[in-house]
């Protein structure tokens, strides 16, 4: 289930634990005090990992670089390392498990909070089942839970009752876990800069006003992450920002950009002769615009740099690469920019497109969007990657190869499959080339013909113009679907026919993407 809807919080589902490392290992006997009303608050142990694998990051011994976190102040100021982003109107469930006597924090899984307090018992239900069964496929089935609920108060409400109206909600997931025999060992409501403990049983124990915070980034946990290399980005809600379509005055120019380009490569599109020839155009255009990122000057900040890439990306580039990219083969052509020093001026423009699909073009945001959660995820951004590819299947539900890559980026897969896939089509076609020009050229009167040119040019540079044969399972191209509800009568609706994609799609023999 993905839910964009801001009222309800968007989602992000089943056991997301990264495979280099936002578990490690812990020593604790977990011990849930709380219950107990002869034992104070604080002592309640949980000895963890700062949310790094140290014997990864250093090559040394992993309990050289152990904190311990002994309280659920410490537990609720560990939360952002573990997500490597600040979560908001959350639900997070965090597994623990035992191993060979020494605790570790294993599978993280997060879900908006529904604004519908009915929809409450199955979100819980499908947290609790999804993270179990999640860890059980890696052969780590958790052994206990911690729970947070992270929501900031409405306008006029306090962090005390929001604290109040989620609490049927921890409820529900402390039940969930129950039914599966993982029980929650803490439960933590963190609202307004404050915590509130739900399994705190001890009467007077915890202040009613909640427990500060404190100032991000000054705890023990902060500094040994930020030691550690370990970066915590803002909220989600910033992320997506980076993707979504533009507010500003460009929007009608680029609509009408949109329009013009929709009209003019379309019936070259769905014509054999003009399909290759428009998506050598595409390629190079989009070669030629990398490049221009990429010699760009360098500027601090997220918001400025997408300002500065939009400002060097043009209108009627951005519409020519946004209907290029709808072909299936084309796309499959520009994800094997995925590594190396191409990957950072491709991932920075699919996000440029991103938020060029503006109007009623949105629905063709789903290709851009799928190439940049696709260069993330390959370039082990996990988390950009995951809502990149769910913002990919909020526009359009059926794209394909964006499902296909959401599913494998959230079991754990690894992408060099995926990437052996693009890197064996390119080599392919590139063959294929240079055994076209060895035909087509003379042979020189004192020399016998070359089999090839001399290597491969690296890319971004702007790939040969010569028109591609068709990819296997491409060889007819795709037609118009019907036009949308959302567009205004008379435009085109573009030629992307995501299910096809089951031919072209890139997947190794034998793999999953």
């Amino acid at each position: 289930m993905t839910n964009h809807s801001e009222t309800t919080g968007s989602s992000e589902n089943g056991d997301i634990t990264g495979r280099n490392g936002l578990d490690g290992p812990a020593s604790s006997d977990h011990r849930p005090t709380h219950g107990d009303p002869s034992s104070p608050c604080d002592p309640t142990a949980y000895v963890s990992h700062t949310a790094y694998d140290a014997s990864t990051t250093y090559g040394g011994d992993p309990t050289a670089h152990q904190v311990t976190l002994r309280t659920p102040s410490e537990l609720a100021d560990a939360l952002p390392y573990l997500l490597g982003y600040r979560p908001e109107d959350s639900i997070v469930l965090v597994a623990l498990s035992d191993r060979g006597g020494r605790g570790r924090f294993g599978g993280r899984a997060r879900l908006g909070i529904p604004a519908n307090p009915d929809d409450w018992p199955a979100v819980a239900r499908q947290l609790a089942e999804g993270l179990v069964k999640g860890s059980e496929r890696r052969g780590a089935r958790p052994e206990r839970m911690v729970a947070y609920l992270c929501q900031d108060p409405a306008s006029g409400e306090t962090g005390s009752q929001v604290m109040e109206r989620l609490q049927p909600l921890a409820h529900h997931l402390r039940a969930a876990c129950g039914k599966l025999e993982v029980p929650v060992i803490e439960a933590l409501c963190i609202s307004d800069g404050r915590f509130w403990s739900y399994c705190c049983a001890r009467t007077g124990c915890c202040p009613v006003e909640g427990t500060s915070m404190g100032l991000p980034g000054t705890s023990v946990l902060a500094a040994a992450a930020t030691y550690a290399g370990i970066q915590v980005r803002g909220t989600l809600r910033e992320l997506r920002a980076r993707l979504q379509p533009l507010e500003t005055g460009v929007v009608f120019e680029q609509e009408v950009a949109l329009d013009t380009a929709s009209m003019a490569l379309v019936p070259r599109i769905v014509e054999d002769t003009g399909r290759a020839a428009v998506a050598d155009e595409t390629v190079a255009l989009a070669a030629v615009v990398m490049r221009r990122f990429a010699e760009a000057r360098v500027v601090s900040g997220t918001a400025i740099a997408d300002r500065r890439d939009d400002e060097l990306l043009g209108c009627d580039e951005a519409a020519a690469l946004i209907l290029g990219v709808q072909d299936r083969v084309t796309r499959d052509r520009a994800a094997e920019w995925m590594e190396g020093d191409d990957a950072a001026p491709a991932l920075r423009l699919w996000r440029a497109l991103s938020r060029r699909c503006v109007g009623p073009y949105g629905e063709h945001a789903a290709a851009p969007l799928t190439l940049a959660g696709w260069v993330a995820w390959s370039g082990g951004d996990e988390l950009e990657a995951r809502e990149a590819l769910a913002m990919a299947l909020g526009a359009d539900p059926d794209y394909l190869f964006a499902r296909l890559l959401h599913q494998a980026c959230n079991e754990g897969l690894d992408p060099e499959s995926v990437r052996r896939c693009l890197r064996s089509e390119r080599e392919g076609r590139e063959a294929r080339r240079n055994a076209a020009d060895a035909e087509a050229a003379p042979a020189p009167a004192h020399a016998p013909a070359l089999g090839g040119r001399p290597g491969r040019p690296h890319a971004p540079s702007a790939p040969s113009t010569r028109p591609a044969p068709a990819s296997r399972g491409g060889s007819r191209p795709r037609t118009p679907g019907k036009t949308s509800a959302r567009r205004r009568g008379g435009r085109p609706e573009g030629v992307r026919r995501e299910g096809d994609d089951t031919e072209t799609t890139p997947r190794a023999s034998g793999e999953r993407p």
